[in-house]
């Protein structure tokens, strides 16, 4: 009697670890990501897609997902670093205007208030047009914004000075235009961006590829030229900025913060997940799928990345006159 009491006191406590596993500082049972724009952007689009293959490859039991906008990402920042406490299975994602908006004083907070855990994709920048637009090479563009600026209207998922924005404003620079006088509608995320241009709201996209590639593949669009360094495998017909002799690269990293005071434990058993995903087929598909290029950065070397990218990025926004 007393061996089956004994045996049956060991079953419910290993039970009890099993179930009280997911409080525990190293697993991850479940896990919620908090997307700091409405459906269908850049941010939405990574966040549900890393979410998905985590789930379908069975590393994460289960996921859930939280659009949070406003404020150019700003508010759901301000949202993590204030309910810290509760966000223990929660991941921030963020990209390239983390820095930026920061840079210019628009966000409350910065990258180091929160927890880096890693970059996972850098996605190029495209400019495209509705399959019916007159406009059939990125040459007719500038010579509109050469002649009248105030003529074109470029639209984008993010606000003014924010990643889309500043990717057009590079462009208009390195075509010979004033980055400052061109007019940009902002939107919030790149569906409604997409809608935008479709409508006829706005005669050209700046966008990342990876919201609109399958919109090209199926002609609804035309990509006129990309801010990647050579041709890409997914867009073999559309020509770099570079190629063209406007000397634009960029690529926008995406990745995923922790918030404010996460344990260091908790920090890799994090990382550990997204590392184990980044070696699935599925995640290889997925990325050449959105044509997003393969940027892995973990821990402190993605807090050194981050600390190199704002030093550029500062250089180059005084230069355009986004900074004063």
């Amino acid at each position: 009697m007393l061996r089956r009491v004994l045996s049956a006191c060991l079953s419910f406590a290993l039970a009890g670890s099993v179930f009280g596993s997911e409080t525990s500082e190293t697993s991850v049972a479940r896990l919620h990501f908090l997307i700091p724009a409405g459906a269908g952007g850049g941010w939405d689009g990574t966040a549900r897609a890393v979410g998905r293959v985590l789930k379908e490859t069975g590393i994460v039991d289960r996921v859930s997902f939280e659009n949070l906008s406003g404020g150019g990402g700003g508010r759901a920042i301000a949202h993590f670093v204030e309910t810290a406490a509760r966000q223990s299975n929660t991941l921030l994602l963020s990209s390239t205007p983390i820095v930026i908006r920061a840079l210019q004083g628009l966000y409350p907070h910065s990258f180091r208030d929160l927890t880096p855990v890693a970059a996972v994709i850098a996605d190029y920048g495209g400019f495209a047009v509705r399959a019916d637009s007159p406009l059939e090479t990125w040459d007719q563009v500038v010579a509109m914004l050469r002649s009248d600026p105030r003529s074109l209207r470029v639209g984008g998922g993010s606000v003014r000075g924010n990643m889309d924005h500043l990717v057009a404003a590079m462009a208009v620079a390195a075509a010979g235009g004033d980055p400052r006088r061109f007019v940009y509608v902002p939107y919030d995320a790149g569906g409604k961006a997409v809608i935008g241009l479709l409508s006829g709201e706005v005669q050209v996209l700046s966008s990342g590829l990876g919201e609109i590639v399958e919109l090209a593949r199926s002609r609804e669009i035309r990509v006129l030229a990309v801010t990647a360094s050579m041709r890409l495998a997914s867009l073999p017909d559309v020509p770099t900025l570079e190629e063209l002799g406007f000397g634009v690269t960029f690529a926008n990293w995406r990745g995923f913060f922790g918030p404010p005071g996460l344990s260091m434990s908790r920090r890799e058993s994090y990382i550990e997940i997204l590392t184990r995903m980044r070696a699935t087929p599925a995640w290889h598909e997925t990325r050449s799928r959105l044509s997003w290029d393969d940027l892995f950065v973990t821990g402190d070397e993605f807090i050194a990345y981050l600390e190199a990218q704002e030093r550029e990025l500062s250089a180059i926004m005084a230069k355009l006159g986004f900074l004063r």
